[in-house]
């Protein structure tokens, strides 16, 4: 089992190493000056040095990239020249001090995501740190909706295959599946945040907490919740429902379901306390790959909504050429996915005996 989980780590970190990689490579070849999207079309050619020198622009390409993964790794050397620009400052990579050099630090500190082009400094640790929360919440609450109705729906249509149910749940889930996050977002927030809203009381954007009527502080709006909740939970929700479904079908035909009919057991009770357990492998697997997804896919939904998460942050970072909060998110959300994948693995192992590496 250890040798399992070191395989597994090893396989997320290197799979991690790859993301930084093509993100570091992808914003840095692009076409255009960095230091132009730091400040603006009229910045002079003495700012436009300054700026190149402060963010290391001014460096080879090969140089900024071990720099990069120099800022990211928890363990990170450092340079004792104040005018080099990896000389270590507490304020600006935190951490601790393990051993000193003639000439370099060695420091154990959290990732160093570096600071926003667009807000005067502020580090994209804390950009994310303000957002992130309010996207696990929304993915948290999506999948809960899509758990709940997905099996209920599943059940049912297993139950009663081949009937008017059966082919109207189908029929849903499928175009559930077909149907963009998007759209699907712009539709109901239409439809119940603005046609409905009398009898909803639903608004069509707003964030968990919003200033409140004098703007002297924020309150917590539940409410907000529910439509971009919704919609980020449809596709899983249509997925589930034909996991479910397919896999009660499965499991009804087995033996063990004919023995438990012939002691004279309820349908339900064959079916919560037999079928249902047995099937909900795969539903496992689904529910929590698209739980590390939905940290990625909540970028449209956020953005429609004015949820304000991570991936709404995002949007604007690429909106005002905000490239390190674009990097810092997209490293943070490839880390949460993989962390995901590497819990949902040994959790599959620990729920299917048979699956056991060892």
């Amino acid at each position: 089992m250890l040798i399992f989980i070191l395989e597994k780590i090893i396989s997320g970190l290197l799979t991690l190493f790859g993301v930084a990689t093509v993100v570091f490579f992808l914003f840095n070849v692009l076409p255009g000056d960095p230091a132009q999207m730091v400040l603006d079309q009229n910045a002079t050619e003495v700012q436009l040095l300054k700026v190149k020198k402060k963010y290391g622009f001014d460096m080879p390409i090969g140089k900024q990239y071990l720099i990069y993964l120099n800022d990211l790794a928890p363990l990170s050397f450092h340079s004792k020249n104040p005018d080099d620009f990896t000389f270590y400052t507490q304020s600006k990579y935190g951490g601790i001090l393990l051993l000193s050099f003639s000439k370099i630090d060695l420091i154990f500190k959290t990732p160093y995501l570096r600071t926003s082009y667009q807000r005067q400094g502020k580090k994209v640790q804390t950009i994310i740190s303000e957002t992130l929360p309010n996207t696990i919440i929304l993915a948290i609450a999506s999948i809960g909706i899509a758990i709940i109705l997905g099996l209920v729906f599943g059940v049912i249509a297993g139950i009663f295959k081949g009937s008017w149910l059966d082919t109207s749940i189908q029929l849903l889930s499928t175009v559930g599946m077909s149907v963009p996050s998007f759209f699907s977002a712009i539709l109901f927030s239409w439809i119940f945040g603005y046609l409905l809203s009398e009898y909803t009381h639903l608004n069509m954007t707003g964030s968990l907490y919003e200033l409140d009527d004098y703007g002297e502080g924020s309150q917590l709006q539940l409410k907000n919740l529910i439509l971009p909740a919704f919609v980020l939970g449809i596709r899983p929700l249509a997925v589930i429902v034909q996991l479910v479904r397919s896999g009660l079908i499965d499991v009804m035909t087995q033996d063990y379901i004919r023995t438990a009919k012939a002691k004279g057991l309820s349908p339900l009770s064959i079916v919560y306390r037999h079928a249902l357990k047995n099937s909900l492998n795969p539903v496992i697997t689904a529910v929590s790959g698209w739980f590390a997804s939905m940290l990625a896919g909540a970028v449209f939904v956020e953005y429609i909504f004015g949820w304000r998460g991570i991936g709404k942050e995002i949007v604007t970072a690429l909106n005002t050429l905000d490239i390190p909060v674009v990097m810092g998110s997209v490293l943070i959300i490839a880390t949460l996915f993989i962390i995901i994948n590497i819990f949902v693995d040994l959790l599959y192992v620990v729920i299917d005996p048979q699956a056991k590496p060892f």
